[in-house]
């Protein structure tokens, strides 16, 4: 069974920051490409930033410069450092584990809520 663990929200002031943290279980971790998304209320889901099995990372224009994905293929864990959050960040934001539309799996989300 597949699972995506997500975890790291909660409510911090504008400027603070953050660290998200998706633990999988069930699949070849290394091989995936792992992302972030994030929804805020009465907004689609939109993409914040994604790594491939080869470390390859790219941000959302909005996110670019203050946000940071890593991976730790020996913990199946994937990282979101969020830094100088805005009032902006405020969402849900979920994990998602894809190799393909057979293989496309997601977190359950957590909240970030930012204080302006």
């Amino acid at each position: 069974q597949v699972q995506l663990e997500d975890a790291g929200g909660g409510l911090v002031q504008s400027g603070g920051s953050l660290r998200l943290s998706c633990t999988a279980s069930g699949i070849s971790f290394s091989i995936y490409t792992l992302r972030w998304y994030r929804q805020a209320p009465g907004k689609q889901r939109e993409l914040v930033s994604a790594i491939t099995s080869g470390g390859t990372t790219n941000y959302a224009g909005s996110v670019k410069g203050r946000f940071t994905i890593s991976r730790d293929n020996a913990k199946n864990t994937v990282y979101l450092e969020m830094n100088s959050l805005k009032f902006e960040d405020t969402a849900v934001y979920y994990c998602n584990a894809r190799i393909g539309p057979s293989f496309n799996y997601w977190g359950q989300g957590t909240q970030v809520t930012v204080s302006s």
